[in-house]
This record gives structure tokens, sequence and C-alpha cells, in this order.
């Protein structure tokens, strides 16, 4: 048995001991989730040059994590309608803490931490009236749910934590219900919004298109420079042409933006993923094949062909995509390849720290 002495001595010296940081876990740039040859699903950290630092398996299909600031944790959340969430160490890869979706609710795919870490914030649904809730988690009381504000719409997925715990939220407009899988049950009514948010004083502020752009869900967010840019995913008949990117600051007017009609055309309907970085902003659509680049005002600047591109995050001043072939590649003015692995990425990719 050890003595009381030696036990206080090793506890005064586990205390003393620095905590871990993502240093730790080989300081990973980018997040994603993949699916693998056999068919299981994992998490990967990689480096700036795309190669695995890490591989945690996942129990089921993976959408897209929340990185820690400082600790080496990452949030892997389940593809809408799931109800998991797993707190992964991403030093020894082991789970530290699995999060289930209170009865009634379930997960959209996305969180975000708030407070310097010690709030995590998830998008859910509230089954039984088909709102958007955003979900509170305290990391200090062991990933606790501690209570839920309103998303500011129907069918909140991405959400981005701004300058001074604002919260940006994309409504897709979309009313879901697990019991009918991934059917869309609203097309005729849907409303998306881009809403900001405050855990102290609830919906701020809340921007919508105009009437006839009703089937444009806005889906996916990045952020810089005071600016927010939102990806748009077109249920029903498309228009011509079908914007499916929106720039907006907050108290102003969204400011969308499409490539010539070709282009547009080419595109499908459907921006899968956004990010920003040194000026321009880059979406991406694994239906039409292709990256479109614009200018931070809206201009449209060039059109990338790849195959079933999807995940986009930012490297510097510029991108870095994955696709669902395995491919891992830097776009400049064009596609460098940088890894390509056996799996197939997920929607999207996380840039740590971004």
């Amino acid at each position: 048995m050890m003595r009381r002495r030696h036990f206080l001595s090793a506890l005064l010296a586990s205390a003393s001991l620095p905590a871990l940081s993502w240093a730790d876990a080989g300081n990973p740039a980018f997040l994603a989730a993949a699916r693998e040859e056999n068919g299981g699903y994992a998490l990967f950290g990689l480096d700036n040059g795309g190669a695995d630092l890490f591989r945690i398996p996942l129990p089921g299909r993976g959408h897209a994590a929340a990185a820690h600031p400082t600790a080496p944790e990452a949030v892997a959340f389940a593809r809408r309608p799931g109800t998991f969430a797993l707190v992964i160490d991403c030093v020894s890869g082991g789970v530290l803490h699995r999060l289930d979706a209170p009865e009634g609710r379930h997960f959209y795919g996305h969180g975000a931490f708030l407070e310097g870490g010690n709030l995590l914030v998830t998008t859910e649904n509230d089954i039984d009236s088909g709102q958007g809730v955003l979900g509170l988690w305290a990391r200090d009381a062991g990933y606790r749910r501690i209570g839920e504000i309103a998303s500011g719409g129907i069918g909140p997925h991405e959400l981005l934590r701004l300058p001074g715990d604002v919260i940006a939220v994309a409504n897709g407009g979309i009313l879901t219900h697990p019991d009918r899988g991934r059917d869309k049950l609203n097309l005729d009514t849907m409303r998306p919004n881009l809403s900001y948010v405050t855990v102290a004083n609830g919906i701020e502020e809340v921007v919508e298109l105009d009437a006839e752009l009703h089937h444009a869900s806005i889906r996916h967010l990045a952020y810089a420079d005071g600016q927010v840019g939102f990806a748009m995913q077109w249920q029903g008949d498309l228009p011509d042409p079908a914007p499916l990117l929106g720039l907006h600051r907050k108290g102003g007017h969204p400011v969308l933006c499409s490539a010539d009609l070709a282009e547009q055309m080419a595109m499908d309907g459907y921006a899968g993923s956004i990010a920003m970085a040194g000026g321009r902003v880059a979406i991406t659509s694994p239906r039409g094949g292709r990256v479109h680049l614009f200018d931070t005002a809206g201009e449209f600047l060039q059109a990338v062909p790849r195959r079933d591109v999807c995940g986009v995050a930012s490297a510097g001043a510029g991108f870095v995509v994955t696709d669902g072939l395995g491919g891992v590649l830097a776009l400049d003015e064009g596609l460098s390849p940088l890894v390509s692995a056996p799996r197939a990425w997920d929607n999207h990719l996380v840039r740590l720290g971004g």
C-alpha cells in the first residue's frame, strides 16, 4: 500500500505536470472523417502535407469534427440524423466521453467551442417541433449538457464561433424527422436563414434571402476579416443561375455570388463546403466535380475541376481540398496532389486554429 507521504508527493508531482497541447498529438493541421476500404469509419489528423498523424476509429459515419482551441481534443459528430458525438483524446486515441443527444433531439453533424474551450455548442433538431436548437455542453463538467438555446430557424447545420463568442448559424430551413430518414418534409414552405446568436442574449440578427430564393438551403459557413461566407444547396428546380455562395457582414445585406452561366450550371445546384483565405472564397461541389473561387467582393475568379471534391480548408493564403477518392490536394492555380490514401474522405476538412 502506498504510504500517505508518497501518495501526497505523487499527487503534487502530477499537479505540476504541464497540460497536454496539440503539439503532443503531432501538431495536426487538419481533421477529417473518412470511410475506409473495409467499410469502417475513422477520424484522421493530417499534417500540412496531408499525411496521417493519427487515426481513431468511429462507430459509424462521421461528418465534421470540432477541435478544442488548446487541448488535443476533438469532438467527432455523427452524420444527420445521428445521435452520437465522441470526445477523442488525440494523443492517446482514446474516447474521453460519448455525448448522446437528449431524448427528442438529434445532431446535425457540427459543433464549435466557445468561452476559451470551456463550452461546446452543437446544432440539433427538436424533433417534435421541428425547430432548431443549439445544445450547450460544459467541458469542465465532463461535457455535461447544461442547456440549449434557439438556433433561429429550422434545420441548423453548421455553426461558427465569431469574435466575441458570437455564433453564426446556417439554418438550412429543411424540416426532417428521424422516422422519415433523410426525407425533406417542407420544401414548399422552407425559409433558410443565417442567424447570429449569443448564449447570453439569444438571437441577435436573422438574415433571410428574397422569397424567390427560399429553396436555397444555407448549409455551411466560413469567416475571415469580419465577413461570413455561406454555401447553399438548392432544393427542387434550379433557376438560371442558382447562386451557391453568399457573403455577409453583420448588420448589412447579403451579397449573392455566381460564376458565368455554364460554370454555375455545372455545379448542379450544390455547394458542399466553403473556406476563406488570402482574400478569396472557395466553394466545392462533389456533384459538379469542381471548385469555384471568388474574391471577397463576390467576383468569380476561377473554376478548378476535380471529381468528387468536397472538403476544403484554408492553408495559409491558399486552400487544401479532399475528395471521395482519397486525395488530399493543394489548391493554387490548379490542384497539386499532396497525398492519396485508400479511403473516401467525407464532406469536410477542418482546419485547426481556423
